[in-house]
């Protein structure tokens, strides 16, 4: 049996700090990447990037034939997100934030320089990520999704994980503002219909989107027929956990009827929920002017009032 030698270990500090130097720095470098759409030239090595993820393995190794050009045109991902990207690659941590790109050079802010006299849990610019460890985060920005976005390309579990967990929420806010601004545009998308239910319920609650409840119930149906298809349940049982959502009073009641009785050919909705909108209208029968203010869900009315806003039954 063989005896185990002694294991030394260095200082963590500085040999984080010398493989930061390393990071976008022409000397010893041996591949050029042209990154984002500004086509900012960065500088890596090969065997660290080959040797940390099985992306860059496929793309810059020997398997991959010499057909690899040199540089290597990456023009899906933003420069700071790359960037971000490399220092977790070259030294297990990440403070997202801390790489910026200048308007006119877009050149990379942040090098060993700024990192001398701090240590490795420091950080005084935002989150700092580290392999299999975290600290508090300050609210993420664009950035963080955008690092999220290539550590899921690249293949990289830990660095997406962590930006998950820390970003989640801000990141979701984000999202949620982007589609209540561009709604009816979000409903055509593929990525409307591969969300998760759990992501969907957020979307359906929101007061703010800019769409008519009839576009919003035929965007919900063709995400239940997709999720349908992909799991082999039926329409009705895929929509369970979200239809609740949908605000059927605010149909006018021919968009209603229509429903109900697409509804008997292809079941989405429960049945009792179509006869609390058809009890609604009947409340507000009479009250015309009342229920031709708005049948949009955005607006500045509370979402209680939302009710009693479309046209009376006729």
């Amino acid at each position: 049996m063989e005896t185990p030698g002694l294991v030394v270990h260095g200082e963590a500090v500085p040999f984080s700090t010398a493989l930061r130097s390393l990071i976008n720095n022409p000397r010893y470098s041996d591949v050029c990447f042209v990154v984002g759409q500004e086509r900012q030239e960065i500088f890596a090595h090969r065997c660290l990037l080959a040797c940390r993820c099985n992306f860059f393995q496929r793309l810059l190794g020997v398997d991959s034939g010499p057909g690899v050009s040199n540089p290597v045109l990456l023009s899906t991902v933003p420069a700071a997100a790359f960037l971000a990207v490399l220092e977790f690659l070259y030294t297990n941590s990440v403070e997202l934030h801390r790489h910026s790109v200048s308007p006119l050079g877009r050149s990379w802010v942040g090098e060993a320089e700024g990192a001398k006299g701090r240590g490795v849990c420091q950080s005084r610019c935002g989150l700092r990520v580290r392999g299999n460890s975290r600290s508090l985060p300050q609210p993420p920005t664009l950035q963080v999704l955008e690092v999220l976005t290539a550590a899921v390309e690249y293949g990289l579990d830990e660095l997406r994980e962590v930006a998950v967990t820390f970003g989640l929420g801000p990141l979701q806010e984000c999202c949620m503002a982007f589609i209540e601004a561009h709604s009816q545009e979000t409903l055509r998308t593929r990525s409307f219909l591969e969300l998760s239910a759990a992501a969907l319920l957020p979307l359906l609650r929101s007061d703010k989107l800019c769409v008519d409840e009839a576009e919003l119930i035929r965007a919900a149906r063709s995400w239940a027929r997709v999720g349908a298809a992909v799991l082999e349940r039926s329409v009705a049982e895929v929509a369970a956990p979200v239809v609740r959502e949908l605000r059927l009073a605010l149909l006018a009641p021919a968009e209603l009827s229509a429903l109900e009785e697409q509804n008997r050919r292809e079941p989405l909705i429960p049945v009792e929920q179509i006869v609390e909108a058809w009890k609604c209208h009947a409340l507000r029968r009479g009250d015309a002017a009342r229920g031709a203010l708005c049948r949009r869900r955005k607006g500045t009315l509370p979402r209680e009032h939302h009710r009693f806003l479309d046209p009376p039954l006729q």
